[in-house]
C-alpha cells in the first residue's frame, strides 16, 4: 500500500517539531521529510538530520530545477520539501510526515489530494509567547515578526482535518499518534487487505469442510 502525506503545521512555537519526535519513536512505518530551508542552524541543529541548510543561490537552483513539492518564505526565511525523497518513502509504503508552514500546506492541497491535515494549536496566545521567548533563539525584531504572523496562521486552522491542542507535550503527542493510526484504518487505505478477506468468504472458490 502506498504511503499517504500528512501535513502537520503551526504558528511558530508552537511545538509541532517536538510532538512530530515524539510520534517518529511510537508509530511505525512514519517516515520524515527533512525540509531544505535559507535559514542558519540554531544551536543544536544538525544537518541532514534537522535541515537541509543551503543558500539562497543553492535553494533558487532547486526550484528552477522543479525538486521541491512545495516551497515558501517564512519569517524572511526560504523552506521546501523535497519530491523525490516524499515519492520514495511514500512508494515504499511509509506514511511522510511534512513538517511545513501554512503556506506550504496550501501548496501542497492543490497539488496532493488525499494529503491528510493536522494543525497544531497553542493553548493561548500568551504560552506561544512564553514559549518562543523561552527558547531563545530568535532576536527581538524575529520574535516580534514571528507573533505577528501567529495571529494570521492560527486562522488558518479550519483548513485542516483535525486540530490538536497542544497544552501538554505527552497527552497531545498521543492524541497525534492517535489520529494518525486511526487514519490508517479508514475503508479506503485498506482496499487491497479488505478484497483479499472478502475473497476469502467467496464460496464458489473454496471448498467448505465436508463437501
Amino acid at each position: 500500500m502506498k504511503g499517504r502525506l500528512i501535513i502537520i503545521s503551526s504558528p511558530s512555537g508552537g511545538g509541532k517539531g517536538t510532538l512530530i519526535k515524539e510520534v517518529l519513536e511510537s508509530v511505525p512505518q512514519l517516515g520524515y521529510s527533512i525540509s531544505y530551508t535559507t535559514r542558519l542552524p540554531r544551536s543544536g541543529e544538525e544537518e541532514g538530520r534537522h535541515y537541509h541548510f543551503v543558500t539562497k543561490q543553492q535553494f533558487e537552483e532547486e526550484i528552477a530545477a522543479g525538486s521541491f513539492l512545495e516551497y515558501a518564505e517564512v519569517h524572511g526565511n526560504l523552506y521546501g520539501t523535497s519530491l523525490a525523497h516524499v515519492n520514495q518513502m511514500t512508494d515504499e509504503g511509509h506514511d511522510v510526515v511534512l513538517e511545513i508552514d501554512v503556506q506550504g500546506a496550501d501548496w501542497v492541497r492543490k497539488r496532493v489530494p488525499d494529503v491528510l491535515g493536522i494543525f497544531i494549536m497553542p493553548p493561548s496566545f500568551a504560552v506561544l509567547k512564553a514559549r518562543l521567548i523561552a527558547r531563545g533563539t530568535e532576536k527581538h525584531d524575529d520574535l516580534e515578526l514571528r507573533l505577528t504572523n501567529a495571529r494570521a496562521e492560527v486562522l488558518e486552522y479550519s483548513k485542516f482535518d483535525y486540530v490538536i491542542i497542544n497544552d501538554e507535550i505527552f497527552s497531545a503527542a498521543r492524541k497525534l499518534a492517535a489520529v494518525i493510526i486511526g487514519e490508517r484504518q479508514h475503508r479506503n487505505r485498506q482496499t487491497e487487505a479488505i478484497c483479499d478477506i472478502l475473497d476469502s468468504f467467496d464460496v464458489s472458490k473454496h471448498h467448505l469442510p465436508g463437501e
